[in-house]
């Protein structure tokens, strides 16, 4: 079979030179029209699919949403052949007349058992979505770019102004619309258009009127036509937007015209492409850094929705979108302040986030935890006033508040840098079951504002007094114990129709107990995930129980991040029903391993039941 198929190309390269005998005498080839549908969802899947030319496009079965393109020597349906169904789980249509080497199941499969090397190319890749994507993440970005289209949501209409306006007449449309373009609608007469089979085009900007007048000696009573730029370039609504940009780009141009076949339908510049990508997170920062309001600022921080949507369904692994998501989160809390606090005090007083925004671990807003660090001395009279204002300023920008009052607005959660101290202090001397939760919710103070640096001392001073202090971090600890795993009496995951709280019985035992080893250890990494990879470094947890902690951790984040944008909610609860078979049967394997990590927790801190 194909002599010229590139067998040094991974994976391929892993196999012996038997075994790649095998898979090349087993190839054969196939060819599918513009529109084909190449596999069907819920159809089986007989042949691993490796493209010689063409375009494939993946897409949801019911809704049609689109999740990945392929061009020549991309690889598809893995899954397919190696579930237990051995179904095509989304459907994939040839985008051009595409040409494909195929694969058979069997000899695939077969391959796959036999050499290890093969088969963890596959799983690295089917696992990347969830663990491998830092690198990715960029292509993913770009992939979500290339696949949206120029739509009435991205470009505005256009206006038409006749070429026999004068100079200031145009210019007064152009404020009248508060736009700084307009398409010109040309006669016949002008010099530069030899036949008009249908209307003619220019385009007028604030930038050409200003230069006529003010540059070139052009009247304000000067008719437009003459100094119109001709021809406009264009792009037709439906485009990929991708294109329109490649236009823009090779053309040094910020706008097109937008034409429903002749006719011009919009005017598309380059803002607005940056806009159609707020979902972005470069974009979504500009805005929040150009936000000279809350009513601005609000208008960013409510696309944060958006942005955790898109980056999810383009399979970027959830510890990376929680990573952005914080970064996004510091920005927006960081500008509310610097809008919210007088300037003048900026630098003489800090603002952390607490739990697990202060760990970089939220991803949808939840209840506002902060506090509040005033430098030694200050005397702020105001300051009551101004945290209220904040607080409601946060709740206005979608960050609930926190019903258990950790916030700037209550007058505990402000304090000088001595008094701090000093709290912090009688929270380790009295270990009761409030201050103990007090003392775990600023161990991950994260520092988002203002003086950044009055946050330090005051962490420092925390670790001192806790750090190998065995019988105080066996109180710290015992909270990460309380909560029972929910699995049964024979270790199946339970099951409830109220649903299954994620955090008190999977994700608060990791955190905890990874939180109470790091004061231990003095470690300074607030982040869980980066906690733990500390912990194995300094030789408090073997490799393979850290691997374990890290991958339950994240599958606990993915499940509970997908069913609340699914479900529209906010709340810790799994529903099962909700889950197929195979996150099931990983899900009951992560809560044994939270399960395992409490007894070792219990053993290491001599906690007794």
């Amino acid at each position: 079979m194909p002599s010229n198929f590139n067998i040094q190309s991974p994976p391929f390269d892993r196999l012996s030179k038997s075994q790649q005998k095998q898979l090349v005498e087993s190839l054969d080839v196939a060819y599918y029209r513009q529109g084909d549908n190449i596999l069907k969802a819920e159809q089986p899947c007989n042949s691993l699919f490796v493209l010689i030319k063409g375009g494939v496009e993946e897409r949801s079965a019911d809704s049609g949403e689109i999740y990945a393109h392929y061009a020549a020597e991309d690889l598809f349906d893995v899954r397919g052949l190696v579930n237990e169904s051995g179904l095509s789980k989304h459907t994939y249509v040839a985008l051009e007349d595409t040409l494909s080497y195929l694969l058979p199941k069997e000899v695939f499969l077969s391959l796959y058992q036999e050499n290890g090397q093969f088969a963890a190319y596959f799983d690295n890749n089917l696992a990347r979505r969830q663990s491998l994507l830092e690198s990715a993440h960029k292509q993913q970005n770009l992939a979500e770019f290339i696949l949206t289209k120029v739509d009435s949501s991205i470009y505005h209409p256009p206006i038409v102004l006749s070429a026999s306006l004068s100079l200031q007449q145009a210019t007064q449309a152009l404020k009248e619309h508060s736009v700084d373009a307009a398409l010109v609608e040309l006669s016949a007469s002008d010099s530069r258009i030899n036949a008009m089979p249908q209307p003619q085009f220019g385009i007028i900007t604030r930038t050409n009127l200003l230069h006529a007048i003010m540059l070139n000696g052009h009247a304000a009573s000067d008719p437009l036509g003459p100094i119109t730029s001709y021809p406009v370039f264009q792009c037709q609504d439906g485009d990929f937007l991708f294109n329109a940009m490649i236009t823009m780009t090779r053309n040094k141009m910020k706008r097109l015209m937008v034409c429903d076949g002749d006719t011009p339908i919009g005017m598309l510049d380059m803002t607005q492409i940056l806009s159609s990508f707020s979902t972005h997170s470069h974009v979504l920062s500009l805005q929040i850094a150009r936000a000279d309001s809350i009513e601005e600022l609000a208008l960013a921080s409510n696309r944060q929705r958006k942005l955790v949507e898109g980056l999810l369904n383009n399979g970027i692994r959830t510890r990376f979108i929680m990573e952005l998501i914080s970064a996004v989160n510091e920005q927006i809390i960081d500008k509310a302040f610097q809008l919210v606090v007088p300037p003048a005090l900026h630098d003489h007083c800090c603002l952390v986030v607490l739990g697990s925004e202060g760990r970089g671990e939220q991803i949808l807003k939840t209840d506002q935890d902060n506090a509040l660090i005033i430098q030694d001395g200050l005397e702020w009279h105001q300051c009551e006033s101004v945290m209220e204002t904040l607080t409601h300023t946060l709740q206005q920008l979608g960050y609930p508040l926190c019903p258990g009052q950790v916030m700037v607005n209550n007058p505990k959660w402000v304090r000088s840098q001595a008094q701090w101290k000093q709290t912090i202090e009688r929270w380790v001397d009295r270990a009761t079951a409030e201050t103990v939760m007090n003392l775990a919710i600023f161990a991950d103070a994260h520092a988002v504002a203002g003086n950044q640096s009055l946050l330090d001392p005051v962490l420092s001073h925390l670790s001192n007094l806790m750090k190998e202090q065995e019988l105080k971090l066996a109180e710290f600890t015992k909270p990460a114990l309380s909560f029972s795993v929910p699995l049964t009496l024979f270790g199946n995951v339970k099951s409830s129709k109220s649903g299954l709280d994620i955090k008190q019985g999977g994700i608060f035992p990791i955190v905890h107990g990874i939180r109470a080893l790091s004061l231990e250890n003095g470690i300074k990494s607030k982040n869980t995930f980066n906690r733990i990879e500390t912990l194995v470094q300094a030789k408090v947890l073997e490799p393979d129980t850290a691997d374990n902690l890290s991958e339950a951790l994240k599958l606990f984040f993915k499940l509970r991040l997908g069913q609340q944008l699914a479900n529209q909610h906010t709340h810790n609860k799994l529903y099962t029903s909700q889950l197929d078979r195979g996150e099931r049967d990983i899900l009951r394997h992560s809560l044994h391993v939270v399960k395992k990590f409490k007894q070792w927790l219990g053993y290491h801190y001599q906690i007794k039941d």
